[in-house]
């Protein structure tokens, strides 16, 4: 997929940031931040101060595709992680930056609001073929690349008493589409076409294209990953 591109200084760096190269990740969500360290990719969390109203972002508009909606809110966070940045005067780094949902069709399954709500996404799923599409966006001074990758699944049919068991478990809040496929829910996938990672909510092979640069200069030093956390949600995946 080739990258979109739309179009903040240096500063000195704080006490406990990873040495450069490293990438500033504008979300929350510890699966994003293990499948980077996976990569081997030296990152920092930069995330939404209270005074932010992330989830307005993530607020669904009437007639928009999954497409259009996963690419408006990847653009939306990137922007306000860029504006983010200068306001805390934190050194210049590219900013990460990614948006997953789910959709049924032309019907988008965000994060359940409560447990019926995570029933009733569930009992769409079933038996049924679904699309997850994450949005990526890189932030690079005033240019912004952005891509969507989208990946299928297809579940099982669930009975009553799997959908009740896994709502009980507490897996589906905050995820998009009421499931996760790396934890619990992995037993009701029968086949997927696309990317695992992507449906966790970061595709690692975009990834490292949007982020070639930084990733092969860590490769070539040899260096172990490091996370620092920058003071201060957002999505969880």
């Amino acid at each position: 997929m080739t990258p979109t591109t739309s179009t903040a200084t240096a500063t000195t760096i704080p006490t406990g940031l990873p040495a450069p190269p490293f990438v500033w990740l504008a979300s929350q969500s510890p699966r994003r931040q293990a499948l980077l360290e996976q990569i081997g990719l030296r990152f920092a969390l930069l995330l939404a101060g209270p005074e932010e109203d992330a989830e307005a972002l993530e607020a669904l508009r009437v007639g928009e595709s999954p497409t259009q909606y996963v690419e408006r809110v990847v653009l939306a966070k990137a922007q306000a992680a860029r504006e983010r940045l200068a306001a805390r005067a934190l050194p210049a780094a590219p900013i990460l930056v990614a948006d997953t949902t789910v959709a049924v069709g032309g019907k988008i399954l965000g994060k359940p609001v409560d447990d019926a709500d995570a029933r009733r996404m569930l009992r769409l799923l079933s038996g049924r073929g679904h699309r997850v599409l994450t949005a990526l966006a890189v932030v690079r001074g005033a240019r912004i690349e952005h891509l969507v990758q989208v990946s299928r699944v297809r579940f099982a049919r669930l009975s009553d008493a799997e959908v009740e068991a896994y709502v009980a478990s507490g897996e589906p809040r905050g995820k998009a589409g009421g499931y996760a496929i790396q934890g619990r829910a992995a037993v009701f996938v029968r086949r997927i076409e696309g990317s695992h990672s992507g449906i966790m909510g970061l595709p690692l092979h975009e990834t490292a294209t949007l982020l070639r640069p930084e990733l092969t200069a860590t490769q070539r030093a040899g260096t172990a990953p490091q996370t620092t956390a920058s003071p201060t949600p957002d999505d969880a995946r």
